[in-house]
């Protein structure tokens, strides 16, 4: 059985200097200048962006789970997400926290939320199975 795959969007960017360097989207809206974690380079870094992107994208898969269960999302949710660069044994790695606040929801439907974003976000997809993952409702 074969499954039909349709590509809804690209992201593309283009980076120089690798960490401590800059990175442009093509389209212009993302132009930001990279510095490693923990120096004075005046930059972001891979971690933060990775975080970013993260967060909201789990937030977007919440809103899903919300209107297939017919909840409404509080208007502050949030997702606070801390992404660890790791050096273990000479090799370096990544883990991850997400603490998710959705202030007003009963604790069961937070966490049918959660437990129904982190099944679908396509972040965490990518990430399961690879690295270290905690995923709490705070």
């Amino acid at each position: 059985m074969s499954q039909t795959k349709k590509v809804l969007y690209t992201g593309k960017t283009h980076t120089t200097g690798g960490r401590d360097g800059a990175s442009r989207s093509s389209d212009g809206r993302l132009d930001i200048k990279l510095s490693s974690p923990g120096v004075d380079g005046g930059g972001t870094n891979p971690e933060q962006l990775f975080a970013a992107g993260w967060s909201a994208c789990f937030i977007g898969a919440m809103g899903v789970a919300a209107s297939k269960m017919k909840v409404t999302l509080p208007t502050d949710r949030a997702v606070d997400t801390e992404v660890d660069l790791v050096l273990t044994d000479g090799a370096y790695s990544l883990q991850a926290r997400l603490n998710v606040s959705l202030p007003g929801l009963e604790p069961e439907v937070a966490q049918a939320l959660v437990d129904a974003a982190h099944e679908t976000c396509p972040y965490s997809k990518a990430t399961r199975g690879n690295i270290d993952v905690v995923v709490k409702l705070v």
